[in-house]
């Protein structure tokens, strides 16, 4: 049986020890006219979208990009950050090769830092 193909992310603040509820993530697709926006979502209690980012119907070999807006998620928290903040939006380019596999790309991020990688 040959797997479905779907794009998914998951954020864990690590500030707070907790998943990233309500960050808005932005998944771009990257061609030669630019970047052109395929979704919006805001993360759920579990720092997860209600729904894979792309699905079986949707996904396609090429380049795309995650946009999360990190400032604007730990503002919203209570966070004091400075003007200009350390980090406003973790931008994480990335390929994908096989429109049949699985592409999960988790972010940990801090006001100070961050680490992403190619999960399952």
């Amino acid at each position: 049986m040959q797997a479905m193909g779907q794009l998914s992310t998951h954020v864990l603040d690590t500030a707070h020890g907790c998943p990233a509820a309500g960050m808005q993530v932005t998944l771009q697709r990257l061609d030669g006219a630019g970047a052109q926006t395929l979704r919006q979502v805001t993360l759920n209690a579990d720092g997860r979208a209600d729904a894979p980012l792309l699905d079986a119907q949707t996904m396609a070999a090429g380049r795309y990009r995650l946009l999360f807006e990190v400032a604007a998620y730990f503002r919203a928290r209570g966070l004091a950050l400075p003007e200009p903040p350390f980090i406003e939006v973790v931008q994480v380019d990335f390929g994908i090769a096989d429109a049949a596999a699985r592409y999960h790309v988790p972010l940990l991020v801090g006001p100070w830092s961050y680490s992403t990688y190619r999960g399952s």
